[in-house]
């Protein structure tokens, strides 16, 4: 197998001890000022001789999908999704706002890269509440949520009520110069407002439920 440049080396080593640390590979930021290296551009050079000679490999088309293959253990491959607050399945709790919501890394859930897909601006939020029971969302889970977009009738969304200055967990319906924000558990009602009060600050791609023990 070819010999490694000392940048490649320092490199590689890098990523090995923060898989060995984290499970999860790191950025091409992090690699870049751990390593002292000039430039992401620089780094992602790198990264692809190391992947040409076979010591990693990639999926560029997701953040942090790094794999060794050379040099330890393979590893399977995890993509860290920050956890950024709680959303109410049930009725409207406060949470952090559009403005303030951040990626914050220091709470994450690890999920496969399958699970991700080619979107991107994934953020995760905690469940409270059983109003999307019926859903199989239930109190304590983790949910996915893709940032932006325009949601369609019947897509559970996080929904954020700007008069309230609170969000909630529903399916989304357009009901002429309302929307109706509906639970997916029959005990509970639906929430009625003017469309100009409700900005969709995501839809859900998935539910987690955490491991117990």
């Amino acid at each position: 197998m070819k010999e490694l440049s000392a940048k490649q080396r320092r490199i590689f080593d890098y990523i090995s001890r923060f898989i060995d640390d984290h499970d999860y590979p790191p950025s091409i930021r992090q690699i870049q000022e751990a390593c002292d290296i000039s430039s992401t551009s620089v780094v992602d050079y790198n990264l692809r001789i190391l992947e040409r000679v076979g010591y990693i490999r990639r999926d560029r088309e997701v953040s942090r999908a790094i794999e060794l293959l050379h040099g330890g253990a393979r590893r399977a491959r995890v993509i860290p999704v920050p956890i950024i607050g709680t959303i109410a399945a049930g009725q409207p709790i406060p949470v952090p706002s559009a403005d303030t919501w951040s990626s914050d890394q220091s709470d994450t859930i690890e999920v496969s890269p399958d699970l991700l897909g080619n979107r991107e601006n994934v953020f995760a939020l905690r469940v409270k509440g059983t109003s999307m029971i019926d859903a199989l969302v239930n109190d304590g889970d983790v949910v996915l949520i893709q940032s932006g977009g325009r949601a369609r009738d019947g897509d559970m969304v996080a929904a954020w009520l700007k008069k309230e200055q609170e969000a909630t967990l529903k399916r989304f319906y357009r009901e002429g110069e309302k929307v109706r924000l509906q639970p997916a558990n029959e005990t509970m009602q639906p929430i009625y407002t003017d469309a100009a009060n409700v900005e969709v600050q995501g839809k859900v791609i998935a539910a987690i439920r955490p491991a117990i023990g």
